[in-house]
Order: structure tokens, then C-alpha cells, then sequence
């Protein structure tokens, strides 16, 4: 039942995925000439000369990159990204002849295909799942070139894209703009991926944990972990405690740390991602 539910869920996060990529790509970007990085911002280009189905084009520029991935990686790993890949050619073709475009503001239009694509692919992610493309150039050129971070390998392999788009539109703006669609799917992927479980972690050093621990768990019923830890100048024992706890819930525990110890030191971190009890479960790996 469990392996039917994460089949479930996967296929519906492939869809919806997929699907907000489809509209951001032929409400937006398309129409007005965009390149947002990637495989699909360079099939947008090579279209415009050779008036080819852009997502036909899409795929047939994935096909080497998952078959080099394949002989990597194994067919398992990548089962899920063949299927992404393919509805999401598919669904850019069939939606294209139907869907309205929007090319009365291109900033606009950047704007809001970047935050449709980001969205698509961040409810993908979600799943761990790809739709081939530039994720998968940068996973295969990391072999070869291991110092290098994949996320600079993403923004050059997006940058000779845009590079392209701009040698086939003869449009300068093309890079602007596009650049712009970029940075705005940046973003809402990373508020998709991080936005449902971004946490604060919250350190509190003072002495007296007992009752600080006991007024933290008993009002924000979350857990709390005590180390001893010594004072560098005074050489004081203390305690350090720690917990984690959403945005929200941020404002009420520093007020109950101030009410127990005025005196207590408080260090916040940002967690972006948080699995366990009270946060997202292991399950969806």
C-alpha cells in the first residue's frame, strides 16, 4: 500500500509539475521570445528559426542527455525523469494551440513564466523527480569536473543558452529578460522546497534549563535538547539548549525564554528543511 501511495504520488507531482511548466512556457515565455535556461529555453530558440513543435524539440535535445545519463547512472534511478521528460514535451505541444499568450509586458511576462516554471518544477522536486535538461547536463559534467559546484554548472550551461537565444533573436533584451525568468524560478523553487518546512533553530544558552526547557515544552510542545557547555571567559557551567520551531512559533518562544531567564543568550539559525516529528515525515524520499 505504501509503495501504491508513493506511485501515486509521484505520477500526480510529475502531472501538476509538468503542467505549471507547460503554462509558464506557452502563456509566457514562449510568445515573447524568452529563453528561461535550460533544454526548453534552448528548444524556444531553436523553434523560432525552424518553426519546429517546441516541445517535440524539447525532447528530442533530452534524448542524448538521458541516454548518456542511463549508461551513468542505470535505467532505475532515471525511470522517473524518462516519464517527466515525455508529458512534459507532450503537454507544451498539445496546450500551445489552446492557451491564450500574454505579450503586452515582456518584464511582466519573465516574471510570471519564471514563477509558473519555478513552481512546476519545485512541486517536482518535491518528489525528486527531474525533467532531465540542464539538472541532469550538470549531474552528468560533475564526473569530469568534481571541483566544480553544480550550481555553477547550471548557471553555465543557463548562460550559453541565453548566449544562443540571443545570437538566434538578434535581441539583446532576450538575456535581460530571460535572465529576470531565471532568477524568479530560482526563487519560487527554492520557497516551494524550503517554504512548508522552513524552520528557525533556536539556541539557548543559560542557567537555569531545567525551568527553560519545561516552559519551552510544555507552551510550543516541542522537543528540546540540553548539552553542557562552559563559559570561555568565566569558566561558568552552563547549559545549551536547543529546539526547533516554525516561523510562527519564533515570536512565543523567545517571549517564554525572556519570562523564565532574562539573562539567557539566544542564537537563532535558519533550517530549510526539517524531518521528524512535528515537521515532514521520511516518507516522501
Amino acid at each position: 500500500m505504501n509503495r501504491f501511495k508513493n506511485y501515486a504520488a509521484d505520477a500526480t507531482a510529475i502531472f501538476f509539475g509538468d503542467l505549471l511548466m507547460a503554462l509558464g512556457m506557452v502563456i509566457f515565455t514562449i510568445p515573447n521570445n524568452l529563453a528561461p535556461g535550460g533544454v526548453s529555453g534552448l528548444a524556444t530558440a531553436i523553434g523560432y528559426v525552424t518553426k519546429l513543435p517546441i516541445g517535440a524539440l524539447t525532447f528530442t535535445f533530452n534524448v542524448p542527455i538521458l541516454l548518456i545519463a542511463w549508461r551513468m547512472f542505470g535505467i532505475k534511478s532515471l525511470a522517473k525523469t524518462i516519464c517527466a521528460s515525455i508529458v512534459f514535451s507532450l503537454l507544451i505541444d498539445l496546450l500551445r494551440p489552446y492557451l491564450p499568450t500574454y505579450t503586452n509586458n515582456i518584464l511582466l511576462a519573465s516574471i510570471l513564466g519564471g514563477a509558473l516554471i519555478g513552481a512546476g518544477v519545485g512541486v517536482a522536486f518535491s518528489r525528486g523527480v527531474t525533467t532531465g535538461g540542464t539538472d541532469m547536463v550538470s549531474l552528468i559534467l560533475r564526473r569530469p569536473f568534481p571541483q566544480i559546484p553544480a550550481g555553477t554548472l547550471l548557471m553555465i550551461i543557463d548562460a550559453v543558452v541565453i548566449v544562443i537565444a540571443v545570437i538566434i533573436f538578434r535581441d539583446i533584451e532576450v538575456a535581460l529578460y530571460s535572465g529576470v525568468a531565471i532568477f524568479v524560478q530560482g526563487k519560487v523553487i527554492d520557497a516551494i522546497m524550503q517554504g512548508l518546512d522552513f524552520a528557525k533553530v533556536v539556541m539557548i544558552i543559560t542557567v537555569h534549563p531545567q525551568e527553560v526547557t519545561a516552559a519551552v515544552s510544555q507552551e510550543t510542545e516541542r522537543g528540546v535538547t540540553e548539552f553542557e557547555v562552559r563559559g570561555g571567559y568565566t569558566g561558568e557551567k552552563k547549559a545549551m539548549l536547543m529546539t526547533v520551531v516554525r516561523r510562527s512559533e519564533v515570536s512565543r518562544t523567545l517571549h517564554i525564554v525572556k519570562q523564565v531567564d532574562p539573562k539567557a543568550f539566544t542564537i537563532l539559525h535558519n533550517a530549510t528543511e526539517v524531518r521528524g516529528e512535528g515537521f515532514k515525515g521520511y516518507d516522501v524520499l
